[in-house]
């Protein structure tokens, strides 16, 4: 049973990530429910994510090109500090990540109702923060490392924060944009997932039932996408998500 609710689990936070996002939300619960730790499953759950921003950053190669030397600076940027965010994680126990989880899960989901807004809100915005060109770099870049902190730490929600960085950082292309955030995120997810495996905290047997899942519920998804109405699974994302944080927020501090 254990394996075929991480199997389930895995097709839809799949076929979520290409039709509307919030994928972390089913995969993560997923792996506590079926008795992983919660800084093993957090760890694991990076692990079953990291295949689909590769082959969404592949797909979306040819957008990125037009903007291949920022590339560079932002990976090394990205390997650093979400390296640094994955060794955080390592040093706090299960215990303390407990009692973490449900203020990360109500900040994901309240980036995941409002990403929307908070995009169009920081588009608007970016051209003076681009005006002063060198505080700007700087700015953008302190940005891109407290993300990759984030990111290395907990993964939800990242892809959300991304794109508002991306704006800030001058893109406007929504292709590009959308590559540049997966290919950030595949390479804090790399380095996460390469320092939790040093450190043993991926739970592989587990952990890759889900990146099965994961993996043929997005190439099914996008291949049904343009029949999907994403606003009403967006919708009811944004009522698990946050039905999920509530429980979590009870189990933790309800009694």
């Amino acid at each position: 049973m254990s394996e075929l609710l991480l199997l389930c689990a895995g097709l839809i936070a799949g076929a979520l990530n290409t039709l509307a996002g919030g994928g972390s939300f089913v995969v993560f619960p997923a792996l506590l429910a079926v008795g992983v730790p919660p800084v093993i499953a957090n760890a694991s759950n990076t692990y079953a994510a990291l295949p689909g921003y590769a082959s969404g950053a592949l797909g979306l190669w040819k957008d990125l090109k037009a903007y291949k030397n920022r590339l560079l600076p932002y990976s090394i940027v990205a390997l650093i500090f979400g390296g640094l965010g994955a060794e955080l994680l390592l040093h706090v126990s299960n215990e303390g990540f407990s009692t973490i989880v449900p203020w990360l899960m109500l900040f994901a989901t309240v980036l995941f109702a409002y990403g929307g807004a908070i995009n169009r809100f920081v588009v608007q915005r970016a051209g003076g923060m681009r005006g002063a060109k060198l505080t700007g770099t700087i700015l953008v870049f302190a940005l891109l490392a407290a993300l990759s902190v984030y990111g290395g730490f907990f993964n939800a929600g990242l892809g959300i924060l991304l794109l508002a960085f991306v704006a800030v950082a001058g893109m406007s292309d929504i292709h590009a944009m959308n590559g540049m955030k997966l290919w950030i995120s595949m390479v804090v997810a790399i380095v996460a997932v390469i320092r939790f495996a040093l450190s043993g905290s991926i739970d592989w047997y587990f952990g890759s039932i889900a990146l099965v899942g994961v993996t043929v519920g997005a190439y099914v998804a996008a291949r049904l996408a343009h029949k999907v109405p994403t606003q009403y699974i967006r919708r009811l994302v944004i009522v698990y998500c946050s039905g999920l944080t509530a429980w979590f927020f009870w189990t933790v501090y309800g009694g």
